[in-house]
């Protein structure tokens, strides 16, 4: 059953191959912080030394979005639609505990359980790069706990709980490609939609980390193409061009999009793979069907169903282990 009317069935596989077989989908997302996230490791803000832009080859730091903290709060919305719609348990599937290992984010996702089994991801992300520099994306805050008294002594003692972090500034942007290898038309849908939903990513995600996935395109392609990084540069060249660079402002989000525009369609008519851009005005009818299809309930039920048929199939055919046969000998 075909879901979309805005795309070409040629770009799907009819089901999950198991080999390899050169077909990708690019999602061209730019992730815009809406508070003061964190992407930390070791109690540090990421950040990477790198040169500005492509004509611009002055060294800056960039805030760094590594790829697990991309990826995995998306397919934990994907899992908590799965259970919503009772199409998976907590108790068959536990993230990071016990896979299932039948079931669309297993699938799509991958995952690795010792000597019991494992499934390379069919979604590719890499580190995402903030276009502004550090110094301008970022802010230290002094933390306290206080006690229940709304104050930070107790009995005459001043508590020792103040801490100073870093956290990044909202209205910071981070160009990044998530790519689906093989997808099938549920699969596709699967993940498009994990991305229009997720809304937290970083540490603290109960309390802060709101941060809005901005698609402008889809890229349909026989293989991989430009980094992020390269992405960001050309966006930090356009819009140093266009004089929208107002440092210490935050960047001015029709500015990025505009400049994000222009950028990928230039990059992209330099590559030497065989492509179909979804960018601009030609991605706006696909994103207005998907939001469409994924906003109602009988919509998205569809999409998950038939991720959930895929993945059981896929799972049955290549996964699961035969069964030792009981019978004996007469």
């Amino acid at each position: 059953m075909t879901l979309l009317k805005t795309i070409d069935p040629k770009f799907f596989h009819a089901e999950i191959p198991y080999k390899p077989m050169g077909k990708y989908v690019h999602f061209l997302t730019l992730r815009v912080t809406e508070s003061y996230p964190l992407f930390q490791t070791d109690g540090e803000l990421n950040k990477a030394r790198v040169r500005a832009g492509i004509s611009d080859n002055t060294t800056i730091s960039r805030l760094a979005m590594f790829k697990r903290k991309q990826s995995t709060p998306e397919r934990l919305i994907g899992r908590e639609l799965l259970r919503s719609y009772s199409l998976m348990t907590a108790e068959e599937c536990e993230y990071n505990v016990s896979f299932a290992m039948n079931n669309p984010d297993c699938i799509i996702y991958g995952f690795a359980i010792g000597d019991s089994g494992s499934e390379k991801s069919k979604v590719v992300v890499d580190t995402a790069f903030s276009i502004s520099g550090f110094d301008e994306s970022h802010e230290t805050f002094t933390l306290n706990a206080p006690y229940e008294s709304g104050t930070m002594s107790k009995q005459g003692e001043v508590t020792s709980r103040i801490n100073q972090q870093d956290h990044i500034k909202p209205q910071v942007f981070f160009p990044s490609i998530v790519t689906l290898k093989d997808p099938t038309e549920a699969s596709f849908l699967y993940v498009f939609n994990n991305i229009l939903r997720t809304r937290h990513y970083g540490a603290q995600t109960t309390r802060t980390g709101r941060v809005r996935n901005e698609l402008i395109g889809v890229v349909f392609a026989d293989g991989e193409i430009v980094s992020n990084l390269r992405w960001t540069q050309a966006i930090y060249d356009q819009m140093k061009s266009d004089q929208t660079l107002k440092t210490p402002d935050p960047l001015d989000e029709d500015a990025v999009i505009q400049a994000a525009q222009t950028t990928i369609e230039a990059l992209m008519s330099e590559e030497f793979i065989v492509h179909t851009d979804f960018v601009g005005a030609a991605f706006t009818a696909l994103l207005h069907e998907v939001k469409t299809l994924t906003g109602s309930e009988d919509g998205i039920k569809q999409v998950l169903q038939q991720a959930d048929r895929d993945a059981k199939t896929y799972f049955s055919r290549y996964v699961e282990k035969p069964k030792k046969s009981t019978t004996k000998a007469g």
